[in-house]
Protein backbone atom coordinates (compact mmCIF):
# COMPACT_ATOMS: atom_id res chain seq x y z
CA UNK A 1 0.00 0.00 0.00
CA UNK A 2 1.58 3.12 -0.93
CA UNK A 3 0.84 6.63 0.44
CA UNK A 4 -1.33 7.45 -2.29
CA UNK A 5 -3.27 4.15 -2.00
CA UNK A 6 -4.29 4.32 2.05
CA UNK A 7 -7.75 3.29 2.57
CA UNK A 8 -9.71 7.02 2.93
CA UNK A 9 -11.17 5.27 6.73
CA UNK A 10 -7.23 5.32 7.29
CA UNK A 11 -6.37 8.97 5.80
CA UNK A 12 -8.95 10.62 7.89
CA UNK A 13 -8.15 7.99 11.43
CA UNK A 14 -4.28 9.32 11.23
CA UNK A 15 -5.51 12.82 10.15
CA UNK A 16 -7.28 12.99 13.76
CA UNK A 17 -4.97 10.68 15.70
CA UNK A 18 -1.87 10.41 14.26
CA UNK A 19 0.96 7.37 14.70
CA UNK A 20 2.75 7.79 18.26
CA UNK A 21 5.73 5.37 17.80
CA UNK A 22 7.78 4.09 21.02
CA UNK A 23 10.86 3.83 19.43
CA UNK A 24 13.07 4.74 16.41
CA UNK A 25 16.93 4.29 16.60
CA UNK A 26 17.69 7.19 13.89
CA UNK A 27 19.57 9.11 16.00
CA UNK A 28 22.38 5.92 16.26
CA UNK A 29 22.01 5.39 12.75
CA UNK A 30 22.98 9.24 12.61
CA UNK A 31 26.13 8.32 14.51
CA UNK A 32 27.21 5.32 13.08
CA UNK A 33 26.64 6.55 9.62
CA UNK A 34 27.24 9.85 9.56
CA UNK A 35 28.79 11.54 12.73
CA UNK A 36 26.09 13.17 13.27
CA UNK A 37 26.57 14.78 10.56
CA UNK A 38 22.86 16.15 9.45
CA UNK A 39 24.36 17.50 5.88
CA UNK A 40 25.27 13.61 5.11
CA UNK A 41 22.14 12.47 6.33
CA UNK A 42 19.55 14.92 5.26
CA UNK A 43 16.43 13.48 6.57
CA UNK A 44 13.98 16.71 4.75
CA UNK A 45 14.35 14.44 1.52
CA UNK A 46 14.92 10.32 0.46
CA UNK A 47 17.21 8.24 2.81
CA UNK A 48 15.25 5.39 1.67
CA UNK A 49 18.73 4.09 0.46
CA UNK A 50 20.52 4.42 3.81
CA UNK A 51 17.58 4.72 6.65
CA UNK A 52 14.26 3.76 7.48
CA UNK A 53 13.39 6.97 8.01
CA UNK A 54 13.33 10.54 6.77
CA UNK A 55 10.76 13.28 7.21
CA UNK A 56 8.43 12.27 3.93
CA UNK A 57 7.94 9.30 4.87
CA UNK A 58 6.86 9.93 8.78
CA UNK A 59 4.78 12.03 6.98
CA UNK A 60 3.43 9.64 4.60
CA UNK A 61 3.12 6.76 7.32
CA UNK A 62 0.81 9.05 9.49
CA UNK A 63 3.30 9.90 11.92
CA UNK A 64 2.45 12.55 14.96
CA UNK A 65 5.06 11.85 17.80
CA UNK A 66 8.00 9.89 17.93
CA UNK A 67 10.51 9.01 20.78
CA UNK A 68 13.83 9.16 19.52
CA UNK A 69 16.20 6.24 21.53
CA UNK A 70 18.99 7.95 22.76
CA UNK A 71 20.42 4.41 22.70
CA UNK A 72 24.20 3.65 23.50
CA UNK A 73 25.37 0.30 23.28
CA UNK A 74 25.64 -1.97 26.25
CA UNK A 75 29.58 -2.42 26.37
CA UNK A 76 30.14 1.93 26.77
CA UNK A 77 30.55 1.15 30.14
CA UNK A 78 30.76 4.33 32.77
CA UNK A 79 30.91 7.73 31.98
CA UNK A 80 31.80 6.85 28.28
CA UNK A 81 27.90 5.69 28.18
CA UNK A 82 26.90 9.03 29.93
CA UNK A 83 28.62 10.86 27.30
CA UNK A 84 27.61 8.90 24.27
CA UNK A 85 24.35 9.56 25.62
CA UNK A 86 24.46 13.12 26.02
CA UNK A 87 25.81 13.25 22.06
CA UNK A 88 22.39 11.37 21.10
CA UNK A 89 20.31 13.67 23.22
CA UNK A 90 22.31 16.69 21.29
CA UNK A 91 21.46 15.32 17.72
CA UNK A 92 18.29 15.04 18.42
CA UNK A 93 18.02 18.47 19.43
CA UNK A 94 19.74 19.81 16.59
CA UNK A 95 17.06 17.83 13.84
CA UNK A 96 14.56 19.38 15.40
CA UNK A 97 16.45 23.00 15.47
CA UNK A 98 17.27 21.87 12.21
CA UNK A 99 13.65 20.88 10.87
CA UNK A 100 11.43 23.55 12.78
CA UNK A 101 8.28 22.75 9.89
CA UNK A 102 8.12 19.36 10.66
CA UNK A 103 9.85 18.50 14.10
CA UNK A 104 8.69 20.16 17.70
CA UNK A 105 10.49 18.72 20.82
CA UNK A 106 7.74 17.49 23.37
CA UNK A 107 8.01 17.13 27.03
CA UNK A 108 4.41 16.38 28.32
CA UNK A 109 1.31 15.36 27.20
CA UNK A 110 0.25 18.93 26.52
CA UNK A 111 3.20 19.13 23.95
CA UNK A 112 2.26 16.25 21.91
CA UNK A 113 -1.16 16.81 21.92
CA UNK A 114 -0.26 21.01 20.84
CA UNK A 115 1.96 19.36 18.22
CA UNK A 116 -0.70 17.62 16.75
CA UNK A 117 -2.59 20.69 16.51
CA UNK A 118 -0.12 22.83 14.94
CA UNK A 119 0.96 19.94 12.19
CA UNK A 120 4.29 19.18 13.55
CA UNK A 121 5.96 15.79 14.20
CA UNK A 122 6.06 15.36 18.46
CA UNK A 123 9.35 14.80 19.15
CA UNK A 124 10.34 13.11 22.28
CA UNK A 125 13.35 11.23 23.54
CA UNK A 126 13.73 7.77 25.02
CA UNK A 127 17.20 6.64 26.86
CA UNK A 128 17.49 2.99 26.22
CA UNK A 129 19.63 1.36 28.98
CA UNK A 130 20.11 1.81 32.25
CA UNK A 131 23.87 1.99 31.62
CA UNK A 132 23.19 5.23 30.55
CA UNK A 133 22.70 6.70 34.18
CA UNK A 134 26.17 5.47 35.62
CA UNK A 135 24.28 4.05 38.58
CA UNK A 136 23.39 7.75 39.57
CA UNK A 137 20.07 9.09 40.49
CA UNK A 138 21.89 12.87 39.79
CA UNK A 139 22.22 11.94 36.39
CA UNK A 140 19.11 10.24 35.65
CA UNK A 141 17.55 13.71 37.04
CA UNK A 142 19.68 14.76 34.44
CA UNK A 143 18.58 13.51 31.62
CA UNK A 144 15.47 14.47 32.42
CA UNK A 145 15.69 17.89 32.56
CA UNK A 146 17.37 17.84 28.70
CA UNK A 147 14.34 15.98 27.87
CA UNK A 148 14.48 12.40 28.33
CA UNK A 149 10.79 11.36 28.87
CA UNK A 150 11.54 7.30 29.22
CA UNK A 151 14.55 5.04 30.18
CA UNK A 152 14.48 1.35 29.57
CA UNK A 153 15.81 -0.62 32.71
CA UNK A 154 18.47 -2.51 30.17
CA UNK A 155 18.66 -3.09 26.80
CA UNK A 156 20.90 -6.62 26.15
CA UNK A 157 23.04 -7.05 29.35
CA UNK A 158 22.25 -7.04 32.59
CA UNK A 159 23.03 -4.55 35.48
CA UNK A 160 23.99 -4.73 38.66
CA UNK A 161 20.59 -3.43 39.28
CA UNK A 162 18.43 -4.95 36.72
CA UNK A 163 18.31 -8.18 34.99
CA UNK A 164 18.28 -8.27 31.12
CA UNK A 165 15.96 -10.71 29.02
CA UNK A 166 19.19 -11.62 27.10
CA UNK A 167 21.81 -12.17 29.78
CA UNK A 168 22.41 -13.94 32.28
CA UNK A 169 20.66 -12.68 36.04
CA UNK A 170 22.27 -10.70 38.17
CA UNK A 171 20.17 -8.82 40.88
CA UNK A 172 17.21 -11.34 40.56
CA UNK A 173 15.45 -8.91 38.83
CA UNK A 174 15.31 -5.29 40.68
CA UNK A 175 17.87 -4.70 43.49
CA UNK A 176 17.22 -1.96 45.90
CA UNK A 177 18.93 0.24 43.91
CA UNK A 178 16.59 -0.83 41.04
CA UNK A 179 14.08 -0.16 42.81
CA UNK A 180 14.90 3.00 44.21
CA UNK A 181 15.57 3.66 40.33
CA UNK A 182 11.84 2.98 39.77
CA UNK A 183 10.45 5.55 42.54
CA UNK A 184 12.31 8.26 41.21
CA UNK A 185 11.54 7.95 37.77
CA UNK A 186 8.16 7.88 39.05
CA UNK A 187 8.87 11.29 41.03
CA UNK A 188 10.40 12.89 38.29
CA UNK A 189 7.58 11.79 35.67
CA UNK A 190 9.90 9.84 33.55
CA UNK A 191 8.13 6.05 31.62
CA UNK A 192 9.48 3.12 33.30
CA UNK A 193 10.19 1.45 30.19
CA UNK A 194 10.36 -2.41 30.78
CA UNK A 195 10.83 -3.51 27.04
CA UNK A 196 14.77 -5.69 27.00
CA UNK A 197 14.25 -5.99 30.56
CA UNK A 198 13.39 -9.58 32.12
CA UNK A 199 10.53 -10.68 33.30
CA UNK A 200 11.46 -10.95 37.22
CA UNK A 201 12.83 -7.29 36.53
CA UNK A 202 9.24 -6.43 34.44
CA UNK A 203 7.36 -8.05 37.90
CA UNK A 204 9.61 -6.00 40.26
CA UNK A 205 8.86 -2.88 38.44
CA UNK A 206 5.60 -3.50 38.50
CA UNK A 207 5.15 -4.12 41.97
CA UNK A 208 6.89 -1.02 42.76
CA UNK A 209 5.87 1.52 40.05
CA UNK A 210 2.89 4.03 41.60
CA UNK A 211 2.74 5.34 37.93
CA UNK A 212 2.41 3.44 34.22
CA UNK A 213 4.92 1.31 32.91
CA UNK A 214 5.61 1.05 28.78
CA UNK A 215 6.99 -1.51 26.69
CA UNK A 216 8.54 0.95 23.74
CA UNK A 217 9.49 -2.06 21.76
CA UNK A 218 8.05 -5.20 22.76
CA UNK A 219 4.98 -7.91 21.48
CA UNK A 220 3.57 -11.26 22.47
CA UNK A 221 5.44 -13.90 24.00
CA UNK A 222 2.61 -16.42 23.72
CA UNK A 223 2.80 -15.69 19.99
CA UNK A 224 6.30 -15.70 19.87
CA UNK A 225 8.10 -17.56 22.49
CA UNK A 226 11.21 -14.88 22.54
CA UNK A 227 12.70 -13.44 26.26
CA UNK A 228 12.24 -10.02 24.90
CA UNK A 229 8.64 -10.53 24.65
CA UNK A 230 5.75 -10.25 27.31
CA UNK A 231 4.44 -12.98 29.19
CA UNK A 232 1.04 -12.86 29.77
CA UNK A 233 0.96 -12.93 33.27
CA UNK A 234 2.63 -9.40 32.98
CA UNK A 235 0.09 -8.29 30.40
CA UNK A 236 -2.49 -9.04 32.80
CA UNK A 237 -1.41 -6.72 35.04
CA UNK A 238 -1.49 -3.27 33.01
CA UNK A 239 -4.66 -2.60 33.38
CA UNK A 240 -4.20 -2.27 36.90
CA UNK A 241 -0.94 -0.57 36.51
CA UNK A 242 -2.19 2.02 33.58
CA UNK A 243 0.90 1.07 31.24
CA UNK A 244 1.04 0.57 27.24
CA UNK A 245 2.36 -2.34 25.61
CA UNK A 246 3.63 -1.10 22.15
CA UNK A 247 4.20 -3.73 19.88
CA UNK A 248 7.55 -4.21 17.77
CA UNK A 249 7.74 -5.05 14.06
CA UNK A 250 11.39 -6.48 14.20
CA UNK A 251 10.67 -9.93 12.62
CA UNK A 252 12.46 -12.03 14.99
CA UNK A 253 10.49 -10.66 17.92
CA UNK A 254 7.43 -11.41 15.91
CA UNK A 255 7.80 -14.51 13.69
CA UNK A 256 9.13 -17.51 16.02
CA UNK A 257 11.31 -19.20 12.89
CA UNK A 258 12.99 -16.53 12.25
CA UNK A 259 15.08 -16.06 15.73
CA UNK A 260 17.23 -18.91 14.36
CA UNK A 261 17.54 -17.65 11.33
CA UNK A 262 18.51 -14.81 12.71
CA UNK A 263 20.80 -16.58 15.12
CA UNK A 264 22.96 -17.51 11.83
CA UNK A 265 23.21 -13.95 10.33
CA UNK A 266 24.64 -12.72 13.41
CA UNK A 267 27.38 -15.26 13.52
CA UNK A 268 27.98 -14.14 10.12
CA UNK A 269 28.15 -10.54 11.05
CA UNK A 270 30.91 -11.48 13.37
CA UNK A 271 32.57 -13.82 11.02
CA UNK A 272 32.90 -10.61 8.94
CA UNK A 273 34.18 -8.73 11.68
CA UNK A 274 31.28 -6.31 12.08
CA UNK A 275 29.02 -6.22 15.41
CA UNK A 276 25.62 -8.41 15.09
CA UNK A 277 23.94 -5.05 15.73
CA UNK A 278 25.83 -3.02 13.14
CA UNK A 279 23.36 -1.34 10.20
CA UNK A 280 26.17 0.32 8.84
CA UNK A 281 26.08 0.52 4.83
CA UNK A 282 28.80 -1.59 4.82
CA UNK A 283 27.26 -4.00 7.58
CA UNK A 284 24.16 -4.30 5.56
CA UNK A 285 26.20 -5.31 2.64
CA UNK A 286 27.16 -8.77 4.43
CA UNK A 287 23.33 -9.06 6.03
CA UNK A 288 22.04 -8.64 2.58
CA UNK A 289 24.51 -11.88 0.91
CA UNK A 290 23.23 -13.64 3.28
CA UNK A 291 19.71 -13.06 3.26
CA UNK A 292 20.38 -13.96 -0.25
CA UNK A 293 22.06 -16.80 0.00
CA UNK A 294 19.71 -17.99 2.99
CA UNK A 295 16.59 -16.65 3.24
CA UNK A 296 14.62 -15.08 5.56
CA UNK A 297 11.45 -16.52 6.84
CA UNK A 298 8.54 -13.66 6.23
CA UNK A 299 7.15 -11.78 8.29
CA UNK A 300 4.83 -9.39 7.16
CA UNK A 301 1.89 -6.68 9.06
CA UNK A 302 -0.23 -9.63 9.32
CA UNK A 303 2.11 -11.28 11.57
CA UNK A 304 2.78 -8.04 14.00
CA UNK A 305 -1.03 -8.08 13.74
CA UNK A 306 -1.70 -11.77 15.74
CA UNK A 307 0.60 -9.82 18.03
CA UNK A 308 -1.30 -7.25 18.41
CA UNK A 309 -4.55 -9.30 18.50
CA UNK A 310 -3.43 -10.66 21.47
CA UNK A 311 -2.25 -8.13 23.31
CA UNK A 312 -5.65 -6.43 22.78
CA UNK A 313 -7.11 -9.60 24.31
CA UNK A 314 -4.96 -9.97 27.26
CA UNK A 315 -4.62 -6.45 28.38
CA UNK A 316 -7.39 -4.84 27.07
CA UNK A 317 -7.37 -2.01 24.01
CA UNK A 318 -6.76 0.93 26.32
CA UNK A 319 -3.01 -0.60 27.01
CA UNK A 320 -1.52 -0.99 23.94
CA UNK A 321 0.72 0.99 21.38
CA UNK A 322 2.90 0.87 18.39
CA UNK A 323 6.81 0.72 18.63
CA UNK A 324 8.44 -0.11 15.73
CA UNK A 325 11.99 0.00 15.89
CA UNK A 326 13.09 1.38 12.98
CA UNK A 327 16.63 2.39 12.35
CA UNK A 328 17.41 -0.42 15.21
CA UNK A 329 16.75 -3.48 12.99
CA UNK A 330 18.78 -4.62 10.12
CA UNK A 331 15.70 -6.51 8.47
CA UNK A 332 11.56 -5.69 8.44
CA UNK A 333 8.28 -6.83 7.82
CA UNK A 334 8.16 -7.28 3.96
CA UNK A 335 5.17 -4.60 4.04
CA UNK A 336 6.19 -2.98 7.02
CA UNK A 337 9.65 -1.60 5.39
CA UNK A 338 9.89 1.67 7.18
CA UNK A 339 7.75 4.62 8.76
CA UNK A 340 5.66 4.82 5.67
CA UNK A 341 4.23 1.54 6.60
CA UNK A 342 1.92 1.95 9.21
CA UNK A 343 -1.04 2.13 6.98
CA UNK A 344 -0.29 -1.16 6.07
CA UNK A 345 -0.63 -2.34 9.55
CA UNK A 346 -3.72 -0.14 10.06
CA UNK A 347 -5.64 -1.43 6.90
CA UNK A 348 -4.85 -5.29 8.34
CA UNK A 349 -6.69 -4.09 11.69
CA UNK A 350 -9.24 -2.83 9.54
CA UNK A 351 -9.88 -6.30 7.51
CA UNK A 352 -9.49 -7.76 11.31
CA UNK A 353 -12.57 -5.67 12.10
CA UNK A 354 -10.68 -3.18 14.24
CA UNK A 355 -13.02 -0.25 14.85
CA UNK A 356 -11.91 3.43 13.88
CA UNK A 357 -12.27 3.92 17.78
CA UNK A 358 -9.94 1.66 18.77
CA UNK A 359 -6.98 2.15 16.06
CA UNK A 360 -7.24 5.41 17.66
CA UNK A 361 -6.67 4.30 21.18
CA UNK A 362 -3.39 2.57 19.51
CA UNK A 363 -1.89 5.06 17.50
CA UNK A 364 -2.49 8.29 19.50
CA UNK A 365 -4.25 7.79 22.58
CA UNK A 366 -3.09 5.80 24.97
CA UNK A 367 0.51 6.71 24.93
CA UNK A 368 -0.68 10.15 25.29
CA UNK A 369 -3.04 9.09 28.01
CA UNK A 370 0.19 6.69 29.90
CA UNK A 371 2.35 10.10 29.68
CA UNK A 372 -0.56 12.68 31.22
CA UNK A 373 -0.99 9.62 34.37
CA UNK A 374 2.76 9.42 34.51
CA UNK A 375 3.07 13.32 34.85
CA UNK A 376 0.69 13.28 37.31
CA UNK A 377 2.19 10.47 39.54
CA UNK A 378 5.11 13.13 39.38
CA UNK A 379 3.61 16.42 40.97
CA UNK A 380 1.93 13.80 43.30
CA UNK A 381 5.35 12.36 43.96
CA UNK A 382 6.82 15.65 44.21
CA UNK A 383 4.65 17.08 46.75
CA UNK A 384 5.41 14.00 49.26
CA UNK A 385 9.35 13.51 48.88
CA UNK A 386 12.14 15.13 47.52
CA UNK A 387 14.93 14.19 45.24
CA UNK A 388 16.13 10.74 46.02
CA UNK A 389 20.31 10.94 47.21
CA UNK A 390 20.82 7.07 47.91
CA UNK A 391 23.84 5.38 45.83
CA UNK A 392 24.30 1.63 44.94
CA UNK A 393 26.58 1.25 47.42
CA UNK A 394 24.83 2.42 50.06
CA UNK A 395 21.16 0.45 49.18
CA UNK A 396 23.05 -2.95 47.06
CA UNK A 397 26.19 -2.90 49.95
Amino acid sequence: MTAAAVDPRIAALLAEHPVVDGHNDLPWALRTQAGYDLERRDIAGDQSEFLHTDIPRLRAGGVGAQFWSVYVRADFAGDTAVSATLEQIDVVRRMAARYPEALRLAFTADDMEAARADGVIASLMGAEGGHSINNSLATLRALHRLGVRYMTLTHNDSLAWADSATDEPRADGLSAFGEEVVREMNRLGMLVDLSHVAATTMRDALRVSTAPVIFSHSSSRAVCDHPRNIPDDVLERLPANGGTAMATFVPKFVHQEVGPWMLRADENMRAHGFHHLDTTPEAMVVQREFRAAHPMPEATAATVADHLDHLREVAGVDHIGLGGDYDGTAFTPTDLADVASYPNLLGELLDRKWSTADLAKLTWRNAVRTLRDAEDVARAEQARRPESIATIEQLDG
